[in-house]
């Protein structure tokens, strides 16, 4: 089953590393798995170009058979659970990279509550969350800006207050601007206030924890989500500079396709959120409301 799991997971990310990544393994523990794999057969499952993965034909069969296979077992595993009186299955969610502050909170008691429940969530850059929820790939996200363009249900869940920060009260004009990636919503909600390009000098970093970093280390000032700076603040590592028409106030919210139909476990899990939301506000985000 686990070569299984090894085979299907390069055959989606058409990568080694990138599946040993995924896995938690070590790449030559994945690869010595990779190549066993195939030994049991007498046909080719797949060509190697460079670091690139290619299947065949008859390795895209294995592929598709062996996604099968390991869907059964899921389904076996929670059918079982589901006889114990437990509510079971999987739970995806994907959410834009500040808002690891945030879901982790909404989600601890319901998980604990309902520990039949495989909960799997992965955090990047907005562009690729909202690729995951138009692909239909997992139940929720967690965003702060919801394009346009997507017919999306949400549940709001907590503000979003971004401050122009610094690693000294006072501003230097000649220090540049350090801002997110593109696709980033921070960076987006920084560009709107500021006006972009600026004249000024900018550097352009892949995190909020990078950009963090840098701005302790005095690289620049950055607008920055307060979520995320609660500790940096309070041992003085970061100020809040006062700037007109700050801090910028959006919202996190759960969303999902108009379209998609909720499984038992996410229309629970959507239930559990509705009722218990100003109860988890109040016992973890006092300080921030009150900022």
């Amino acid at each position: 089953m686990h070569q299984l799991k090894i085979f299907v997971e390069v055959f989606r990310q058409q990568s080694v590393t990138k599946a040993a990544e995924e896995m938690y393994m070590t790449q030559p523990a994945l690869s010595i798995q990779l190549k066993n794999f195939p030994n049991q057969f007498d046909i080719a499952l797949f060509d190697k170009t460079g670091k690139r993965i290619y299947l065949t034909d008859f390795g895209k069969t294995i592929a598709e058979i062996s996604e099968n296979i390991l869907k059964e077992a899921d389904a076996l595993k929670y059918k079982t659970r589901e006889y114990e009186g437990l509510l079971t299955g999987k739970l995806r969610i994907s959410s834009a990279s500040t808002g690891k502050y945030v879901i982790p909170y909404f989600l601890s008691e319901f998980i604990h509550l309902n520990p039949g429940i495989d909960l799997r969530l992965d955090v990047s850059n907005k562009t690729l969350v909202m690729q995951n929820v138009r692909n239909n790939e997992v139940d929720f996200a967690l965003v702060s800006v919801v394009p346009e363009k997507f017919k999306l249900n949400e549940e709001v869940l907590l503000e979003n207050k971004l401050y122009l920060v610094g690693n000294d009260p006072k501003f230097n004009d000649e220090f540049p601007l350090i801002y997110r990636e593109d696709g980033s919503a921070t960076r987006g909600a920084m560009e709107d206030y500021l006006g972009f390009p600026t004249k000024r000098k900018s550097i352009k970093l892949t995190s909020n924890e990078a950009v963090k970093q840098a701005v302790i280390a005095g690289l620049g000032y950055s607008i920055l989500p307060l979520i995320g700076m609660k500790n940096e603040i309070t041992t003085k590592q970061l100020y809040i500079i006062p700037s007109k028409g700050l801090p910028i106030t959006t919202y996190w919210r759960l969303i999902w396709l108009k379209t998609k139909k909720l499984s038992p476990i996410a229309a629970a899990f959507l239930e559990f959120i509705q009722h218990e939301k100003e109860r988890i506000i109040n016992a973890y985000f006092k300080w921030y409301i009150d900022f």
